[in-house]
């Protein structure tokens, strides 16, 4: 299996742990999508018998997992845009709930998303909420109970989600390190071209 990915997409992390976690053989090619580099004819999706737990066979748990996963789409990223202060303040409300409903809703008192069991619920959830850390803002820091929900996520997948993880944690470390005038202009030409940002300054 020839995994074709571009390392800052939240969803090409979420597959790579997967991969990783359940030994299937493979390898990585990595592709420029802002080039267009993904549209070949060449590229397929391929399925695997894997543990249950990930995808569960029962129409009631595969449900579940179905749903939680769609909660990954009340995280509409917005990129490139200047920050209006009254937009931020509901975004960020917005957020706050969004947060609530994954935890009341989904986590409740429960070790993962959809029970006492890892699945791709949790995969995807993790590496959305991991996005975030690229701009030095850990949004679950005052959530204790996503933040050990989050740890166990880390705990079972380890060494795979620590190295799918590794280029949000570069991205978190040059945001946050107090950089020269020069590396801050050359950090925002790099955001530029990793995540089309059109006006996006370091200060």
């Amino acid at each position: 299996l020839t995994f074709w990915q571009g390392a800052v997409l939240i969803f090409c992390r979420a597959v790579l742990i997967f991969l990783k976690d359940i030994k299937i053989p493979h390898k990585v090619e990595n592709i420029a999508i802002r080039k267009g580099e993904q549209l070949c004819c060449e590229l397929s999706l391929t399925a695997y018998n894997v543990p249950d737990h990930w995808y569960p066979k029962l129409p009631e748990k595969r449900t579940r997992v179905d749903e939680c996963m769609a909660w990954n789409h009340a995280l509409l990223p917005c990129m490139g845009q200047p920050t209006n202060p009254e937009k931020l303040e509901k975004v960020l409300a917005d957020l706050d709930g969004t947060l609530d409903k994954l935890e009341n809703v989904f986590l409740k008192n429960q070790p993962f998303l959809c029970g006492d069991d890892i699945s791709l619920a949790d995969l995807l959830a993790v590496c959305e909420l991991m996005q975030p850390l690229c701009g030095g803002r850990d949004i679950l820091k005052d959530r204790p109970k996503l933040l050990s929900w989050r740890s166990r996520v880390h705990s079972v997948l380890s060494d795979s989600f620590d190295e799918a993880h590794s280029v949000v944690y570069q991205i978190r470390e040059k945001f946050t390190a107090k950089l020269s005038p020069c590396s801050k202009q050359k950090f925002s030409k790099i955001l530029k071209t990793i995540f089309f940002l059109k006006n996006i300054q370091i200060y």
